[in-house]
């Protein structure tokens, strides 16, 4: 499977679900944006999260892997096959799907390893 490494550091952030979704979260890079009753889950580069911004909880210095490609609905193992051999090696993700395609975050201190342990299972990675 091919991968690429998303250029940005990324943050991971909590907000009241009663909150509107503010701007400096959507940008033309990755952005994931998530609401349920208990939260308002978004992802974004962190340079685009202002000083002054109000949040409840926030995770900070996350890498992301994109898996290249459109992936088949029909598809099964996909993020199996990158989250078992990393979970293996004591390497965290906080995995993200779209319409398209599925991308894991990793901690940037553990991107180095998790690129060593992917390539050995004989996923390529891209330039970014």
């Amino acid at each position: 499977m091919q991968l690429k490494i998303l250029p940005s550091a990324f943050s991971v952030i909590k907000l009241d679900p009663a909150e509107a979704i503010p701007s400096w979260a959507v940008s033309d890079e990755f952005v994931s944006i998530t609401k349920t009753d208990e939260e308002l889950s978004i992802v974004c580069p962190t340079e685009n999260i202002p000083a002054e911004a109000d949040i409840s909880a926030a995770e900070h210095e996350w890498s992301c892997i994109k898996i290249e490609g459109v992936l088949d609905f029909s598809l099964t193992g996909i993020l199996a096959s990158l989250a078992n051999p990393l979970a293996e090696n004591h390497i965290s993700i906080f995995a993200l799907s779209t319409y398209n395609t599925d991308f894991l975050m990793v901690k940037s201190h553990a991107l180095k390893k998790a690129k060593e342990v992917l390539t050995a299972e004989g996923h390529s990675i891209l330039s970014s």
